[in-house]
């Protein structure tokens, strides 16, 4: 099981009590929720990734349910598990989903699909996006969720590529990158996937929403961990945090460590629900 990020961080700021009951939103190989089972909390998990539940539901001794983080409220009264002590977001995906699930999550794994679905019932994959928006709507799209300076040239490259052959491969896309760039850049191809992802699974929508409901759920005093990735994450935090007067415990944003590729760019952020 990989330890995920902020691990010690994350779950000292859910201040776990005895028989506490906690919300693992975004469960994902369970490294949250094992931890806050070792400090006795009670622990409901939540994972979109069908996949992520079935291979990690015999190992744990607890209530684990596939659906989106989006539907905490409904899911928590729906299993009886409410009002709560604590709810933990963490918003990256976990290593399994990226190195094998095949779904093309990683620009290094060149001969995986376009698809980048969370949930595979889901039915826009990410190569729908590039082979049927228009030149304008697919840069407005990586504009907006990559704030990739070179997303006007990435996107004219993509509708000229796609008028000869349908563009279907994590490779094909990197080589379509590279030509509308004049170079080889891992920054660029990971804004471009960040930004193709976040629109098939509707992430900023479902991050505003989970945020929503779990205000409804949680206890007077009770904690909310969020994990973000990227600034448009933590911006969607910070206005909550804002327009709900909620407070910010860690009085500094908690950052991953730079010495590690895979935490670079976590911040974590610990809210108290007064």
């Amino acid at each position: 099981m990989h330890n995920p990020v902020l691990l010690k961080e994350a779950v000292d700021g859910l201040q776990v009590i005895k028989d506490g009951r906690y919300i693992d939103a975004t469960f994902g190989e369970g490294g949250h929720t094992v931890e806050i089972l070792k400090r006795g909390g009670k622990v409901l998990g939540i994972d979109l990734d069908e996949r992520q539940i079935f291979n990690e539901r015999e190992k744990l001794r607890l209530k684990l349910v596939q659906g989106n983080f989006k539907d905490i409220e409904e899911i928590g009264r729906k299993n009886n598990f409410f009002p709560v002590d604590g709810i933990l977001l963490d918003l990256g995906l976990s290593m399994n989903q990226i190195e094998n699930s095949g779904r093309g999550f990683s620009y290094h794994r060149l001969k995986e699909p376009l698809d980048m679905r969370i949930d595979l019932s889901q039915s826009v994959k990410a190569s729908d996006l590039v082979n049927s928006l228009s030149v304008d709507e697919l840069y407005e799209t990586l504009a907006k969720y990559s704030e990739e300076l070179n997303s006007r040239p990435v996107a004219q490259n993509i509708v000229f590529v796609r008028r000869l052959k349908r563009i279907e491969t994590v490779g094909e896309l990197i080589k379509i990158i590279d030509k509308a760039i004049g170079k080889s850049d891992r920054r660029v191809y990971q804004r471009i996937f960040q930004a193709l992802r976040i629109v098939v699974n509707q992430e900023l929508e479902n991050l505003k929403k989970g945020l929503a409901g779990a205000s409804m759920i949680l206890k007077r005093n009770g904690r909310l961990v969020v994990i973000t990735f990227h600034s448009l994450e933590d911006r969607i935090v910070k206005n909550f945090i804002r327009d709900n007067q909620l407070k910010q415990i860690n009085k500094r944003v908690v950052r991953g460590e730079n010495t590690i590729k895979f935490e670079r760019s976590a911040k974590l952020r610990i809210i108290s629900f007064n």
